[in-house]
């Protein structure tokens, strides 16, 4: 099969671990930096594009959310007719107009959160399925060595703009060592030891290396309402083999179970108890982690979803028991 994704471009981009994963499938593919072009030549780059896109003949074409800069016409034409389809990875409630415009125009978007459906189907978008991200093997994998100034019991890593992550972060620097992670954190409350800013890549799996926990915190506690709405900082930590404690949400259970894979948490107080147990055991946790590693790379890496998204199929999340027998 000839598969065309269209997005950003960039070696850490989720763009170039699904190229990745297509060709590991044994696909012929063929990417187009849309956003790159796009910059450079502005109003002259989406005929090119799609002229660039279509000397490939694709089967297929898979495109995220950046690829908008093309429009929707040349995104209409360059996928009418072929299978694939948006896949969008962030959460968005209400769904946003731009997304929605760009699914209507593609026919279908696959989106991380499932409780979405609903929503992008009501906002008049043709197909809609859940598809979670996963791990990418390239990118995701364990540090060999940590410096020294990332040792710590508990490290979390994400955007600092929302306030409903604070209230756990204070709290967890009284259970042991913490470092936070990202943009956004200027103006966070000086009880939130703030160790640096954004991290990728490498520096990423080192972070990870470097601490005993690695949390899962929701943006707003509007996610602890959601359904298996997924987060990719999940992914990535267990493909680091980090140990990832992680807020709990109904269906999370499918990808990854407690005390087994990973720890799901249920409340601020939960989170708390669970890091002064684990970080007591670090055999337990070892073992834990190592586990989820293998789990997720057994089931759940990108080269595990894009036959779903090719097949025009969401993630069978309720025909599901266990994550074991996820294939």
């Amino acid at each position: 099969m000839r598969v065309l994704v269209l997005g950003a471009g960039g070696k850490r981009r989720s763009e170039m671990a699904i190229v990745r994963a297509v060709r590991s499938l044994d696909h012929h593919c063929r990417f187009i930096d849309a956003t790159g072009w796009c910059r450079r030549l502005g109003p002259l780059a989406p005929p090119l594009v799609r002229r660039l896109g279509e000397a490939f003949r694709p089967d297929a074409v898979i495109l995220t959310r950046q690829a908008r800069c093309l429009g929707e016409e040349t995104i209409r034409g360059m996928t009418e007719g072929r299978i694939g389809g948006l896949w969008y990875f962030d959460l968005s409630v209400p769904p946003s107009g731009e997304v929605v415009r760009l699914a209507r125009a593609v026919g279908r978007i696959f989106v991380t959160c499932r409780s979405q459906l609903d929503a992008y189907r009501l906002a008049g978008v043709p197909e809609v399925h859940y598809l979670p991200q996963g791990v990418d093997p390239f990118m995701d994998r364990p540090a060999r060595k940590a410096p020294e100034e990332y040792r710590c019991d508990v490290s979390f890593v994400g955007s600092g703009q929302y306030a409903d992550r604070h209230e756990l972060l204070r709290r967890m620097a009284g259970v042991g060592a913490l470092q936070v992670r990202g943009p956004g954190w200027e103006n966070a409350p000086p009880e939130i030891p703030v160790a640096g800013g954004p991290v990728h890549g490498a520096a990423f799996a080192r972070v990870v290396l470097g601490a005993a926990i690695s949390l899962g915190i929701h943006a707003t506690r509007a996610q602890d309402t959601q359904f298996a709405c997924t987060s990719n900082r999940m992914w990535k930590v267990m493909g680091c083999s980090g140990f990832f404690l992680g807020a709990w949400q109904p269906g999370l259970d499918h990808f990854a179970l407690d005390g087994e894979h990973c720890a799901w948490y249920r409340s601020i107080d939960e989170a708390v108890e669970l890091a002064a147990l684990y970080l007591a055991d670090p055999d337990l946790r070892a073992r834990i982690a190592a586990a989820g590693r293998d789990h997720a790379l057994a089931y759940h890496t990108y080269a595990h979803r894009i036959p779903l998204l090719l097949a025009g199929q969401g993630y069978p999340l309720e025909t599901v028991g266990h994550p074991q027998t996820i294939l």
